[in-house]
């Protein structure tokens, strides 16, 4: 593989050469800027052999060096050659930065503006355009020189009816015109691809864990769109699912459907849309209105039916779950030590047992041991799969796709008798996830306000971690979906009824273990006595959480009470369908919790 890498940096090289260029960044990103990239669009791994979800490399004539962040350190040695690649902090080491130190002033640095974001550009250019000449390329040099390069997986496009999306996509689309009049625009350009397969109510598998269609659309403040992609992926019944005035055009088409918006103001969102997208409605002499994407709030905000729906699909998947974590507890009953891959397939395949369940919606984490300190761990980078450790802890954090939901759930595993070093924490992490879940607070609250409920008693014992501790999730759509979430970084976004946000707490110690205990919470009213409604959240994951590792001595009645409750309720809407070994399981799983 190191030859493989040396070859195509040298024909990377031998390109700006030709070009007259000095250096070249390759971010991890494709065109559309989301979390997760098709195989085929994996640019920044064919450069540099790095399989991770953050990173950028940055190629020169005499040196390379690759970015990542503290998720990665571990990884990026393993799969790229310090031979070619010097490594870098992605925050610490800022790429640019290393870029003006290393080249001349006015050095040419090539940037394909298609996979960079308006907001990155505009920075960019901001802080070191004066010292660098940042030249944006018309054709990226690795779609030139990748030979063998997969083919696009391009989906036929599902349709979602309202029994599942509980509203028509042409009221939908009244709703962003509505906000365009306001706005004295004249359309809005939705590069994002999660809001638009739910604005056209449309799924698709073009992308791994996350149903869209690779795709464009433009909204006119008419409520009529311009769908970009092509015809032949659509059902014959597409023009009467999505309604009048829906207007399909050839992916292709795409610059010119920017350039006929010339002299109209339009709403683009800098944050999710790339730069050669705002420079050609400049050179459209378009007047660009920078706006968060107008389908954000709407989508974020679940109606009744997709509400319902998430319910429904937290009870089959909390069926997946039971029956895998009474699998985990059998097979180490009989001395059976799993490997975290071994592990990671069975969930799957217990998940698969319901045919509605349609991919994961992330990698699965299925870390043994101090694997589990480490956030973002992927057995799929390591040489080989560790396996289950006794008197230790096990964490498996994943989801799953349905038609009616998203699910994310991770759940921490006593592996024979941990200590009490390993059950302190796990119930302090505990008590920080049932304060969060039991939170009342005024509408206008936002997740950041709420954060330190699932600190506090990390806190006290000098404990904390790193990671924010929800985020918001989709309705069979991304399972990170904004612009709700709970963390330390100030969030703006009033939470508001029907946002689904994970409440994910943990703690990790480093080459030893790793807690995180995550469900998924709806944002709902609750009544109050006093003068106003408040809000709070109702759970929707429903599986146990781990008896074995609760110390009651720390937690207070209420505490108790709260994991009984959730318990009775996870009792009650799994046992109906479990049967035999696995119902004897959940029954011992869920048994009321007594104080030591």
């Amino acid at each position: 593989m190191q030859t493989t890498i040396t070859q195509r940096v040298e024909q990377l090289r031998h390109w700006l050469t030709e070009q007259k260029l000095d250096a070249l960044i390759i971010p991890h990103e494709d065109e559309y800027l989301g979390e997760y990239i098709p195989t085929y669009n994996q640019r920044l791994e064919w450069a540099t052999g790095f399989t991770g979800s953050a990173g950028m490399a940055i190629i020169t004539h005499s040196h390379a060096a690759m970015f990542v962040d503290g998720r990665y350190v571990v990884q990026v040695r393993k799969q790229v050659p310090e031979t070619i690649f010097e490594y870098r902090h992605l925050i610490d080491e800022p790429p640019m930065q290393w870029l003006q130190e290393m080249l001349p002033q006015s050095a040419k640095v090539a940037i394909d503006g298609r996979l960079h974001s308006q907001t990155w550009w505009e920075n960019t250019s901001k802080t070191y355009g004066q010292s660098l000449d940042l030249i944006s390329i018309e054709h990226n040099p690795i779609d030139q020189l990748w030979h063998d390069r997969p083919a696009a997986t391009l989906s036929s496009a599902e349709l979602m009816t309202e029994k599942f999306s509980g509203q028509a996509s042409q009221e939908k689309r009244q709703q962003i015109a509505q906000q365009l009049i306001q706005h004295n625009a004249d359309a809005v350009v939705l590069t994002a691809l999660d809001s638009i397969a739910w604005i056209l109510n449309i799924r698709g598998t073009d992308v791994p864990s996350l149903p869209v269609l690779l795709s464009t659309a433009i909204i006119n403040a008419d409520g009529s769109a311009e769908f970009y992609i092509d015809p032949a992926r659509l059902p014959e019944n597409f023009s009467e699912h999505v309604g009048a005035n829906v207007r399909v055009h050839a992916p292709d088409d795409l610059e010119n459907g920017l350039t006929a918006l010339a002299n109209k103001t339009v709403m683009i969102d800098p944050a999710t849309s790339n730069a050669w997208i705002h420079q050609t409605l400049d050179n459209a002499q378009a007047k660009r209105l920078l706006q968060a994407d107008p389908c954000l709030l709407l989508k974020a905000a679940k109606n009744p039916t997709e509400m319902a729906g998430m319910k429904a699909c937290h009870i089959r998947d909390g069926v997946a779950i039971s029956k895998y974590l009474a699998w985990i507890d059998a097979q180490v009953a009989s001395g059976q030590l799993l490997d975290e891959a071994t592990l990671s397939d069975q969930l799957w395949v217990f998940r698969q047992q319901d045919p509605s369940c349609r991919d994961t919606s992330f990698d699965t984490i299925s870390a043994a041991a101090s694997n589990a300190a480490m956030c973002h761990y992927n057995h799929l980078n390591q040489a080989e799969p560790s396996v289950l450790q006794m008197d230790n802890l096990y964490l498996v954090d994943s989801g799953g796709q349905y038609p009616n939901g998203t699910t994310d759930i991770t759940r921490t595993i006593a592996i024979g008798n941990p200590s009490d070093d390993i059950k302190v924490p796990f119930t302090l992490v505990l008590k920080g996830h049932i304060a969060l879940a039991s939170a009342r607070f005024p509408k206008g609250t936002t997740g950041s306000q709420l954060d330190a409920l699932a600190r506090q008693h990390l806190w006290t014992h000098g404990f904390d971690y790193d990671h924010g501790t929800g985020h918001g999730v989709g309705h069979y759509l991304s399972v990170h979906e904004g612009p709700q979430r709970i963390s330390k970084v100030g969030n703006t976004v009033a939470l508001l009824p029907g946002m689904v946000l994970s409440n994910e707490p943990g703690y990790y110690r480093a080459d030893a273990f790793g807690i995180r205990i995550e469900n998924l919470e709806l944002v709902v009213e609750i009544p109050t006595s006093g003068d106003m409604t408040m809000l709070g959240f109702e759970s929707l994951t429903r599986a146990p959480i781990d008896r074995r590792l609760m110390k009651t001595d720390l937690m207070t009645d209420a505490e108790i009470a709260w994991v009984n409750q959730y318990h009775q309720t996870v009792f009650d809407v799994i046992s109906p369908a479990l049967e035999g070994d696995n119902l004897t399981w959940l029954t011992q799983a869920t048994a009321p919790l007594i104080r030591d």
